[in-house]
């Protein structure tokens, strides 16, 4: 049995939880009853709903925040839905050429994860805006569904707040297409660190070229 001393602290902490840690415990718990009833009604709403959106607030607050956003002018949110499965190789009459190696049409994955491939899609349709960030919404049997926080890079509001103005930068161009933002460096395998993971540093094709090109003096 539970004594009364715990019992009076867990009902402390319970009241000492803020609104967003409450509301991050909960979307942890996505095969709850309320929770799944929720997703249900919000997956028929999505699918009813264009491909891209942009939406007035968040769907998770929390989370949004957590990833950057701010609820001031110059941010926004797009909800963006992404076809689910691997990458089915674009070969006419399914004919791949060449050695048996490039062989295949069905059960090829794409190197990049769906979450990147969601945010690209954001970038390239408002191509005005910086992405900053995405996190999951939702999904079902064909789709996924993300949030994606974009930054108007031109926003007076946006380029006087020390910490954020650095998007405004012209380096910060199409960031999300070259796997700059985090869904973008998790593919890249940027996330370890240590033991083997120096072969993505600064990237998988720069660690190519320095093992495989041959340098010499000019004068030798």
């Amino acid at each position: 049995p539970i004594s009364k001393a715990t019992v009076s602290v867990l009902y402390w902490l319970s009241t000492k939880m803020g609104a967003y840690t409450y509301m991050n415990e909960v979307w942890k718990k996505k095969q709850s009853d309320v929770l799944r009833f929720l997703q249900r009604i919000r997956c028929w709403e999505y699918r009813h709903q264009k491909r891209l959106i942009r939406v007035p607030h968040p769907t998770r607050p929390e989370k949004a925040r957590r990833m950057g956003y701010k609820r001031k002018e110059g941010y926004s949110v797009f909800r963006i839905r992404v076809r689910r499965g691997g990458r089915k190789r674009p070969a006419h009459r399914g004919i791949c050429y060449g050695k048996p190696k490039t062989a295949g049409v069905n059960q090829l994955k794409n190197k990049k994860n769906i979450q990147s491939i969601a945010e690209e899609k954001v970038g390239r349709a408002i191509g005005s805006l910086r992405v900053l960030n995405s996190y999951w919404v939702n999904s079902d049997g064909t789709y996924k569904w993300y949030e994606v926080i974009c930054v108007n890079p031109a926003s007076s509001s946006i380029r006087r707040d020390p910490r954020i103005n650095w998007i405004a930068k012209a380096v910060h161009k199409r960031r999300e297409a070259r796997g700059l933002t985090s869904a973008g460096r998790k593919h890249r395998g940027l996330r370890h660190k240590g033991h083997k993971a120096n072969q993505f540093r600064p990237s998988a094709r720069a660690v190519w070229k320095r093992h495989n090109v041959v340098r010499f003096w000019r004068y030798r």
